[in-house]
């Protein structure tokens, strides 16, 4: 019995006219990018066997840092009131108009590093992310054939979660563009948000990608974009691996 593939690029892809969509706009949305079996897997390994943290930033003021805190720190004594307590700041930091987020997180690249999981299945995920396979996707879409490396991080955006508007301004740290590899339902309804936005300098949405299922948003940083915020009725959360693919 053969090995059931975890990830595998869609062979059917036109590469030449996704490169001229991402020449003209400096992003695109690439649909049904894995073979379907593969991207359901993933689906699944994030739904079932993924150990969601949370992500929180409240402002983007001298000494302000985000924080970070395991499902382990969470479910400690006295954890849902630190965590709680964040996103409380974090809504006033918005309230105010300053950069700010709210949203649940597994932190893939951290996790390999420090050996939470040994052997697991989000290992695998980081090595294919940085697999010939899909590094030469975004190398043939982006038209950059100095790209070297990914890293990623598992996000969960459900209800009251959001990423406030930024631009990804770590260019010095070789950062050339970020990507999402959504794994969102398939009957994701647009009044539920979680829409990634891009916005123009007098803050209009110029363009906005629906979460979808096995899409690959993939655009150029620096650039203004945000996460629309999900709203407490959205019946469930959306899914997704993001991260930045970099050239040093």
């Amino acid at each position: 019995m053969a090995a059931k593939k975890l990830f595998e690029i869609n062979p059917d892809l036109d590469r030449k006219a996704l490169a001229a969509r991402f020449a003209e706009r400096g992003r695109v949305q690439v649909r049904d990018v894995l073979t379907e079996e593969t991207a359901r897997e993933i689906q699944m390994i994030l739904a079932r066997a993924t150990k969601w943290g949370m992500a929180v930033q409240a402002g983007d003021g001298p000494g302000i840092e985000p924080q970070s805190f395991r499902q382990e720190e969470i479910q400690a004594p006295g954890g849902a009131e630190k965590v709680n307590a964040a996103a409380m700041a974090a809504h006033q930091a918005s309230a105010r108009g300053d950069y700010a987020f709210r949203f649940a997180q597994y932190p893939i690249l951290t996790a390999v590093q420090e050996g939470w999981e040994p052997g697991g299945p989000h290992e695998l995920l980081l090595e294919y992310i940085n697999a010939p396979e899909f590094l030469d996707l975004a190398r043939d879409i982006t038209g950059t054939r100095t790209l070297t490396k990914a890293d990623g991080q598992a996000s969960l955006y459900a209800p009251n979660h959001y990423l406030g508007r930024h631009i990804d301004s770590h260019v010095a740290e070789g950062w050339r563009y970020a990507y999402v590899l959504n794994f969102a339902p398939d009957d994701w309804h647009p009044d539920w948000g979680g829409y990634l936005n891009f916005l123009d300098e007098e803050g209009d949405i110029v363009e906005g990608f629906r979460p979808r299922f096995n899409a690959l948003n993939l655009f150029a940083v620096p650039t203004s974009h945000m996460v629309s915020y999900v709203p407490p009725f959205a019946p469930m959360g959306r899914t997704a691996i993001v991260g930045w693919l970099r050239d040093k």
